[in-house]
């Protein structure tokens, strides 16, 4: 027997708690729990309901619809209950486990088997699970606010119990505290190295930025730059073929970040793939946006930026048309050049048209449109008082959309355990930054985001035409990210709804990055594709066929078909050796430059 529990004793790590412990920090688990649960109910209690101004209105209604907050606290008391009970019933011993959720099975937060095996942990895990549904399902049940507000006040619910998850605490962690025993502390050093050097940059590290250089292992298909403006520059590619499609492909990335996202590491550029599939490849690289860029708004983008490097292209190798593709932001500006181009009768510039996750109607445009009301676009124009945004503040936004795996996911990795950054081309990549002129960012908020002014026939002009994309008839190449949350697939689907193009749509697995760069050697993620006429995303997704791997073999083959001609990759086809002479190598001095310091966040600007 002394034996036994001799043997038992050293199986027991030293950070685990006595049963002494246990039973003092059960008790402070409950109280907090009960504290936390009045200071949330208090708050919501208070809070205003937003009433229009010119209207004198009855004293509000209660915040919350009574049916649905008994429901919820019904619900709350007995799971709590049977949660106490279960370890009660323990005495000290690990409880039976309770069955999870399928939300909380796929949570990586806990997924170490440490915060199953001690039953401290245990509790501490499934208590924070059951309030973190009680306060979402609080927020479901606040009355008299409108959609909006409505998924503004989960929004930020869902913010704040991301934040309080004991995977974000070294106390509360076992795998923190596992490690700080081992190294004595010593992961809280080098974290505590990570963050200054974090503050430093007014960024959060995400990857290893010393494995990546622009240029020679990222951003590194060969080429060269052969046109500047002040908007971009043009980047032609050195062709891999002796016979090269006759009709080229220009590719418009959004500026909102670097365009290499589409020529990461070269096993996974779409750029290099494309070069290698025939095609004579032009990419454009946007400047990021300094005090020069301050007046630039959409009108830029579309005559001077895509316009103009059409047309360049067009102009360069004799053609009468070039194959387009447009990805996020940019696939929206696509669509507002081919609409552009319809309505002056030069249609024929473009031979076809390809959106990534692209967006041209923003009625349901995803959780992005929750940073976008009154307050918000003051804050906007404040940070963007220098005449541009620094690009790290929409980097931080982003993140915001997936706090979870892009913000404490790294807080836990990085600042509690001291683990040193993995080199990922595709985080390299994310937190290397542009910065946005303020016109046309403020434009793009209201005017699209807000109004949803593109949506309608004639909202907006350029420069003194109308754009109406039931115009545009160019055929047309829709992917949409099955995950996507950025630019959501029911969102990217009503462009099928505005064009009177011939169109194929395809259903990508994965979401907004990884749904587009998806390199067929991987046979990785799967897409869809439907043969019948349908009208709506829900009759595609019921009449779909799925198929393994990449979409990109679809793309060519269907792009082939508006290209059968093939020309030697000679004279104009190669690099700087056409009317347009190499001004440097690919891939450019734009994307190289453009960033900034960030203000102090105690700067009377930011308040």
């Amino acid at each position: 027997m002394s034996d036994q529990s001799s043997s038992d004793s050293q199986t027991v790590p030293d950070y685990i708690p006595s049963l002494d412990q246990m039973q003092q920090w059960t008790r402070s688990i409950g109280q907090v729990q009960q504290l936390l649960l009045e200071h949330a109910a208090g708050l919501m209690t208070k809070a205003e309901v937003p009433q229009p101004d010119a209207v004198a209105l009855p004293p509000a209604s209660p915040l919350f619809r009574p049916d649905l907050l008994a429901q919820v606290q019904a619900d709350f008391a007995k799971e709590s209950m049977a949660l106490w009970q279960r370890f009660l019933d323990a005495g000290g011993d690990r409880p039976e486990p309770a069955p999870d959720s399928p939300a909380a099975k796929k949570d990586g937060r806990f997924a170490d088997a440490r915060w199953a095996e001690h039953p401290f942990f245990d509790l501490v895990r499934q208590s924070y699970l059951l309030i973190s549904d009680y306060l979402l399902r609080l927020s479901d049940a606040v009355d008299g606010l409108d959609p909006h507000q409505k998924e503004q006040v989960r929004f930020a619910t869902r913010g704040l119990v991301d934040a309080l998850s004991p995977s974000n605490f070294p106390l509360t962690n076992p795998v923190v505290l596992e490690r700080t025993m081992e190294t004595g502390g010593e992961n809280l050093v080098r974290g505590l190295r990570h963050m200054l050097a974090d503050m430093e940059k007014g960024q959060l590290t995400h990857t290893d930025g010393k494995a990546f250089e622009v240029g020679v292992n990222i951003a590194a298909t060969p080429g060269k730059v052969i046109r500047e403006t002040p908007l971009y520059q043009l980047i032609h590619y050195e062709p891999t073929t002796k016979k090269v499609m006759e009709t080229p492909l220009i590719i418009f990335p959004p500026w909102i970040n670097r365009f290499y996202i589409l020529d990461l590491a070269p096993e996974k550029s779409f750029v290099k793939w494309a070069v290698d599939q025939g095609l004579s490849v032009f990419m454009v690289s946007w400047k990021s946006a300094d005090a020069s860029m301050k007046d630039v708004v959409w009108d830029d983008y579309i005559l001077r930026g895509q316009v103009d490097a059409i047309d360049t292209v067009r102009e360069l190798l004799g053609v009468k048309s070039v194959h387009a593709i447009g990805y996020c932001v940019a696939g929206t500006t696509l669509a507002a050049t081919l609409a552009w181009l319809a309505a002056r009768g030069e249609a024929d510039k473009v031979a076809s048209a390809t959106f990534f996750t692209a967006q041209v109607d923003f009625r349901e445009a995803g959780d992005l449109t929750l940073f976008i009301d009154d307050e918000q676009l003051k804050l906007v124009d404040q940070l963007s008082a220098p005449g541009y945004l620094d690009g790290r503040y929409m980097a931080a936004t982003f993140n915001l959309l997936r706090g979870r795996d892009l913000i404490w996911n790294y807080v836990v990795n990085n600042y509690l355990l001291g683990q040193d950054y993995a080199p990922f081309d595709l985080l390299y990549w994310n937190g290397d930054t542009t910065n946005l002129p303020a016109r046309w960012h403020r434009q793009y908020l209201t005017d699209l985001y807000r109004d949803n002014k593109l949506a309608v026939p004639g909202g907006i002009s350029v420069e003194g035409t109308p754009i109406d994309l039931r115009k545009v008839q160019t055929p047309s190449y829709v992917q949409a990210g099955r995950e996507d949350h950025i630019a959501p697939p029911r969102s990217v689907w009503k462009i099928t709804e505005h064009f009177a193009a011939p169109m194929r749509f395809v259903l990508a697995g994965s979401g907004h990055i990884a749904g587009v760069v998806n390199p067929p050697y991987k046979q990785k993620y799967q897409y869809w594709t439907c043969g019948k006429d349908v009208t709506t995303l829900e009759d595609f997704v019921a009449a779909a066929e799925e198929t393994p791997g990449s979409w990109w073999p679809d793309w060519i083959q269907w792009l082939s078909g508006f290209s059968s001609e093939y020309v030697a990759a000679k004279g104009a086809r190669i690099p700087g050796k056409g009317a347009l002479k190499a001004l440097e190598e690919a891939p450019g001095s734009y994307v190289r430059s453009g960033h900034a310091e960030l203000v102090p966040a105690t700067s009377p600007e930011v308040g």
